[in-house]
């Protein structure tokens, strides 16, 4: 078969993929009607403008016609207008400027939940049956090496900087030897500074004073730019808060050691729990009330992938809503010190309109434009690209604003959403330059690409579950 004939994936992710933190869903009858319509309609539109089909399917125009068909049959499915749509324009579907207008953007992207398995040293585990390991070299190790997730970050995407997010166990393939190593080369080969780690923190796996040590020292060895946590994996579970005498008594010794060794951000992992009450947000507000001088990055947002988001419920027992709860039961509002962070939250809800305009204007009500921040739990789902032109094309119905109270999702909101509210948080000056590649050859290097528009975490169940299992977040 000839290279131009391999199918390279539709250009809008919406497969079953999951991060290993929850199980794929099975493939909704919308998106098999949309993957359907999208391969017609890119073979017409590839015939027009003169391309090959896998060509195509690798464009932003391939990326317009796929939204265009979504946002059509989302308004089918529904048998009326969704509360989300998804706004580009007949010209890009075969006019690449008009598609690079209507998905690109010189806004300053800065992805605060980075995943980078490297398998390629001296990790002594197996290499997982993910698809990545099927990148055609003769040593699947090769397929997760540094250069390859840069290439994915950088080149494969609009994405300028990147944290990357520690895992819950100790002796991981994502060590911070390994992170100080990815930095080291991205200083390299960018010449310029776009790439932060976290420093992991366990309070709950072993005796306490030992883990409070290890953040000292890690933090005395490495630059790190904010503190991530599980309190639901890597060790017994625990709260923020220390609310339940029955859960590990550590979150308030941790928060004090976070306050006392900075930098004072806290990353921490709250929804796709897994059925774990440790993974609810219903202790960031107290912890938040109680440490004003921390910042609190609440990664999903607590967003559960078997629960469907709707209007703002106080009394939700899942999802998103009970991270509102929370901070507005501590008297926490919009610009106050908790951030709901987007990485594989809307990765989930893109697909689903109506349900992802409930996700962002729930949140943008709730902590305000400058308190909602981007991230993509790549490289679990391939280049998070097509996270960025769905979002950029992405409008909330003037219906649901009337209705509900959400705010139009102006440029300016996005922009502060994809780059510059982390930038804040984080105190860095935003790097719009691309590495290595600028934007106008950005295009040529994704069609040239081997990977296609692949993803690379688990897509079934059991797979998901392998994963659990070495994050020990699952055991059964």
């Amino acid at each position: 078969m000839a290279a131009d004939d391999v199918d390279p994936g539709l250009p809008i992710k919406l497969h079953p993929c999951s991060n290993g933190e929850y199980l794929p869903p099975p493939v909704s009858p919308l998106v098999r009607e949309v993957a359907r319509r999208t391969r017609e309609r890119a073979a017409s539109n590839a015939r027009a403008v003169g391309m090959s089909r896998r060509q195509f399917l690798l464009s932003s125009m391939g990326a317009a016609t796929m939204l265009t068909v979504l946002a059509a049959c989302s308004k089918q499915a529904e048998e009326g207008e969704p509360g989300g749509t998804f706004v580009t324009s007949p010209e890009a579907e075969r006019d690449p400027d008009a598609a690079r207008d209507a998905l690109g953007g010189d806004d300053f992207v800065f992805d605060v939940q980075g995943h980078f398995l490297d398998y390629s040293h001296d990790y002594g585990g197996p290499v997982p049956a993910f698809p990545q390991s099927n990148c055609g070299s003769a040593d699947p190790k090769e397929c997760y090496s540094v250069e390859r997730f840069l290439d994915l970050i950088f080149n494969k995407s609009d994405t300028n900087m990147i944290v990357l997010s520690a895992l819950p166990f100790a002796g991981n393939p994502l060590s911070p030897e390994v992170m100080a190593r990815t930095i080291a080369l991205a200083d390299e080969v960018c010449g310029d500074e776009r790439v932060l780690m976290q420093g992991e923190a366990h309070p709950s796996d072993g005796p306490l004073d030992v883990a409070l040590a290890a953040m000292a020292d890690l933090r005395d060895r490495y630059g790190i730019g904010a503190w991530k946590v599980y309190t639901h994996a890597g060790g017994p579970g625990w709260y923020l808060d220390d609310h339940d005498p029955r859960a590990a008594q550590v979150g308030e010794r941790f928060l004090s050691q976070v306050a006392t060794l900075g930098p004072p951000i806290v990353a921490v992992h709250k929804g796709f729990s897994s059925g774990s009450p440790y993974a609810s947000p219903v202790d960031v507000g107290p912890a938040a009330l109680n440490h004003p001088e921390l910042s609190f990055v609440v990664y999903h947002s607590g967003y559960e992938a078997e629960h469907t988001e709707g209007p703002y419920d106080a009394d939700a027992p899942q999802g998103i809503d009970r991270l509102i709860a929370s901070v507005r039961a501590a008297g926490i509002g919009p610009g106050g010190n908790v951030y709901a962070e987007l990485g594989s939250t809307w990765k989930s809800v893109m697909g689903r309109p109506t349900e992802a305009a409930h996700v962002l204007g729930k949140l943008l009500v709730a902590f305000g434009e400058d308190n909602v921040v981007w991230g993509t739990d790549s490289i679990w789902y391939g280049s998070p690209q097509d996270q960025i032109q769905a979002f950029r094309a992405f409008q909330i119905s003037e219906q649901f604003q009337e209705q509900f109270g959400y705010p139009a999702l102006t440029p300016q909101i996005k922009a502060k959403i994809l780059g510059l509210n982390s930038a804040r948080l984080y105190g860095v000056e935003p790097i719009t330059t691309r590495c290595r590649i600028d934007r106008g050859e950005i295009e040529q290097a994704r069609q040239a690409s081997t990977d296609g528009n692949q993803t690379f975490g688990p897509t079934t169940a059991a797979g998901a579950l392998a994963l659990m299992r070495a994050h020990r977040i699952a055991t059964v």
